[in-house]
């Protein structure tokens, strides 16, 4: 699938309603906890957060990302704590923006105090390890459901994973069970995304061959959100380290938004935000903000 396929899907969170058929959205990664693979802690201060979240906003940011547990390996948080990361942010960044806010979370109890406190969208990147998340999800009809591909146990890593018959189909075939689990408990399939779920449970073999096939999960017809932003399958493409993925992370964003992806979840928002506006502009979806070169 080409980025110019012909296809609509609206999705309304808060006082945004994205047209995804023409429009790319960036999202911006909060990290409140002290143990994030990307800042080591540098925003598990609140105050931190916020103003991480603030200069994001104004870097133009679409949609902000907040998390309390890391995705991988770790000290095991409690759901109480995992709240009083989340919560708090949640709430005093409403007072100061009207921005969609996301939680990145795979509890129901948080998602349920999340969308109370005014979230917008929950990010489970476990892919309902617990179901009952798409029915705190289904209670709150405004809100969204970011569904992914984890392809193993939550906050694991992979040895040696094995898809049937490749990994791309099973990462297409699976998001789809998802999206018929979460709609059969009620979400609308209108507040849905997929997202591939780069290195849950995958080698960088596996990643990238799933971004190079991405448009067959795009096929699904629901928003595709890539969480790709310094990932390992990026490092050890170029054997660079951590601190040294900036670029690549642009250019792997820009080939998967050219194969389908709609959102984007970046730690560099300004970066992102500058090359994927230039894509939406070179595709038609957006219009130059001048027109001057050669007519004065």
């Amino acid at each position: 699938m080409s980025a110019t396929r012909s296809w609509e899907h609206h999705m309304r969170l808060g006082p945004r309603t994205f047209d995804f058929s023409r429009e790319l959205a960036v999202m911006g990664i909060v990290n409140r906890t002290p143990d994030s693979f990307y800042d080591r802690g540098a925003t598990f201060d609140l105050e931190a957060a916020l103003q991480l979240a603030d200069r994001q906003v104004a870097a133009g940011a679409d949609i902000i990302d907040v998390g309390g547990v890391k995705a991988g390996p770790g000290t095991a948080v409690a759901v109480a704590e995992e709240l009083d990361r989340v919560i708090p942010f949640v709430e005093a960044f409403r007072e100061r923006s009207t921005a969609p806010v996301s939680v990145d979370t795979f509890r129901p109890e948080v998602a349920s105090a999340a969308l109370e406190a005014g979230v917008d969208l929950i990010n489970d990147v476990t892919g309902l390890n617990d179901p009952a998340i798409a029915d705190v999800v289904a209670d709150h009809p405004r809100a969204g459901l970011v569904l992914t591909h984890h392809g193993g146990r939550p906050r694991s890593r992979p040895f040696r994973p094995d898809y049937d018959p490749d990994v791309t189909t099973a990462v297409r075939r699976r998001c789809a069970e998802l999206v018929d689990v979460a709609v059969g408990r009620g979400v609308a399939r209108a507040q849905l995304m997929v997202d591939p779920g780069h290195d849950m449970c995958k080698t960088t073999a596996q990643s990238l061959e799933v971004t190079r096939r991405l448009g067959e999960l795009a096929e699904l017809g629901l928003p595709v959100l890539v969480a790709l932003s310094n990932k390992d399958f990026i490092g050890e493409a170029l054997g660079v380290e951590l601190h040294e993925r900036r670029e690549a992370s642009l250019a792997a964003a820009v080939f998967a938004v050219l194969h389908g992806a709609r959102i984007v979840r970046v730690h560099d928002v300004a970066g992102s935000v500058r090359g994927l506006r230039m894509v939406e502009v070179l595709l038609g979806w957006r219009s130059p903000s001048t027109l001057l070169r050669g007519l004065e």
